[in-house]
C-alpha cells in the first residue's frame, strides 16, 4: 500500500483535478481572473520554494516547462498540424519535454547557484538555440526528421505528436514510473505525473483547452510533491522509515493522562559500527526499526536519535507495556545477520552456489526502559527522562533487558 501511495498521491490525484477543473466552463467566471495568475504564481512559488529547499531538479523541471509553454504560444493549436514554423517548434518542444523532465528527475541535488548548478542551464539555452536554428527556411529539410515515422499506422487523428515524440513520452512515463516504484520518493512521483500533465497540456489546443493551465498544472503537481517531500523529512527519519523526534513530540501533546513511554537503545552500537562497519549498522538499525514497527499492545515506535528508538503506549501502563517490550526483545535477539562474505554476490543469482567457508552471524540485543505518566511525572519530557533512567538501569543491569 506504501507503494501504491508514493505512485498515487498527491500528484494523481492533482492530475484528475485539473481535467475536471481546468477544462473550458467547469469553473464559473468570476474564478477566471485567479485562474489566470494561476501559472505565474506555480512558477513563482517553485522557484521560490526549490531555492529555499535546495532542490534544484524541481527549480530547473519548472524554468523546462515554463519554457515549453512560451515557446508554443505565439502560435495557434491548428500550426501543430501545419508545415510552418508552429508545427517544427510544437514537433521539437513535444520530443524534447519528456526527455528534460526525466533527466532532471534523474540527477542528483547539486544546488541552484553553485557551478554545477547553473552548468544546467546550458543545455536548457542550446537546445533552445537548437529549436530556432530549425525554424531556418534553410533547415526546414531538417526539421522534416522530426516528423519521421517508425510504423505506418497514422497516428494523427488522435494525436498531433510526432511518433518520435510519443515514443519519448513512452520512454520517460517508463523510466520514472520504475523509479517512483522502486524509490517511493514524493518527488520522483511529481515528476512522473508532471509528465503526464504535460502530455495532456501537449493535446489541450485540438481540444479547446488552454495548454498554458496543464503545464501549469505539471508545475504545481512538483511544488506540492516538494512541500510533500520537505514535510517528511521533517517528520520521518529516512534511513529506517520511522517517526522522527518531532513527531514524537507532536504525539506525546496529543495524548491523555495515562500511558507509557519506552526507550530502545541498541547494546554496544558503537563497538558493532567500529567492528563491522556502518553499513552493517545502518541494516542493524533497519532490523531493529521492523521489529518496533510490529510491536503489539498498540505501540508506536519512533527513531529517537542514533542507535535510540522511542515507543509510545497510549492509555497503558508501564506494567501493561512490560509483555509487549519482552517480545520485542526476544524478536530482536532471535534475528541475526550473517555477515557478507568477499566472494559472495552482491544479488541473489539464479542458481545460487553452495555455500564455501565459515559463515559469520551477528546478534543483536537492546536494552529496554520504560516509564508511565503519573503524579511525579506528569509532562512528557519528565515520563522520557523517567523512561530514559529505566533504560541506563537495563544497561547498568548487563543489558539485553527490560526495566520500569
Amino acid at each position: 500500500m506504501k507503494r501504491l501511495y508514493a505512485v498515487i498521491l498527491p500528484g494523481g490525484l492533482l492530475w484528475v483535478a485539473t481535467l475536471v477543473f481546468l477544462r473550458p466552463g467547469a469553473l464559473p467566471d468570476s474564478m477566471h481572473p485567479y485562474v489566470r495568475a494561476y501559472p505565474y504564481v506555480v512558477v513563482g512559488a517553485g522557484v521560490v520554494l526549490g531555492w529555499l529547499f535546495n532542490r534544484s531538479r524541481v527549480v530547473f523541471a519548472i524554468l523546462v516547462l515554463a519554457l515549453a509553454d512560451r515557446a508554443l504560444l505565439p502560435f495557434t493549436p491548428g500550426d501543430a498540424m501545419g508545415a510552418g514554423v508552429g508545427h517544427i517548434v510544437f514537433d521539437a518542444v513535444s520530443i524534447l519535454l519528456p526527455l528534460n523532465l526525466v533527466a532532471f528527475a534523474m540527477i542528483s541535488e547539486r544546488g541552484i547557484l553553485s557551478l554545477w548548478g547553473l552548468a544546467r542551464l546550458v543545455p536548457i539555452l542550446a537546445q533552445c538555440l537548437v529549436i530556432a536554428v530549425l525554424c531556418l527556411p534553410a533547415q526546414r529539410g531538417v526539421a522534416a526528421w522530426l516528423d519521421h515515422e517508425f510504423v505506418g499506422a497514422n497516428l494523427a487523428p488522435w494525436t498531433p505528436m510526432p511518433q518520435s515524440a510519443l515514443l519519448a513520452f513512452g520512454l520517460a512515463l517508463v523510466i520514472q514510473g520504475v523509479r517512483t516504484a522502486l524509490h517511493r520518493h514524493l518527488i520522483e512521483g511529481g515528476f512522473l505525473w508532471a509528465l503526464a500533465a504535460s502530455f495532456v497540456a501537449l493535446h489541450a489546443g485540438r481540444a479547446g483547452w488552454l495548454a498554458t493551465n496543464y503545464f501549469a498544472a505539471a508545475g504545481l503537481i512538483l511544488v506540492v510533491a516538494l512541500f510533500e517531500a520537505s514535510y517528511h523529512m521533517a517528520y520521518h527519519d529516512d534511513l529506517t522509515g520511522l517517526p522522527g523526534r518531532r513527531a514524537l513530540n507532536e504525539a506525546l501533546m496529543k495524548l491523555g493522562n495515562r500511558y507509557a513511554v519506552a526507550m530502545v537503545d541498541i547494546d554496544h552500537f558503537k563497538q558493532f559500527n567500529d567492528r563491522y562497519g556502518h553499513d552493517v549498522g545502518d541494516q542493524a538499525l533497519r532490523m531493529v526499526a521492523s521489529k518496533l514497527e510490529r510491536v503489539s499492545g498498540g505501540g508506536k515506535a519512533f527513531r529517537f536519535g542514533g542507535e535510540e528508538f522511542a515507543m509510545v503506549f497510549p492509555g497503558e501502563s508501564a506494567e501493561d507495556a512490560i509483555p509487549h517490550l519482552e517480545s520485542l526483545r526476544k524478536a530482536v535477539q532471535a534475528s541475526c545477520f550473517v555477515l557478507r562474505g568477499p566472494d559472495r554476490p552482491r544479488k541473489k543469482p539464479d542458481t545460487p552456489r553452495s555455500r564455501s567457508g565459515p559463515q559469520r552471524a551477528v546478534v543483536v540485543t537492546v536494552s529496554i526502559g520504560v516509564a508511565e505518566r503519573d503524579d511525579r511525572n506528569a509532562k512528557p519530557n519528565q515520563v522520557i527522562k523517567a523512561a530514559d533512567k529505566a533504560l541506563y538501569r537495563a544497561k547498568d543491569a548487563g543489558r539485553n533487558q527490560v526495566s520500569a
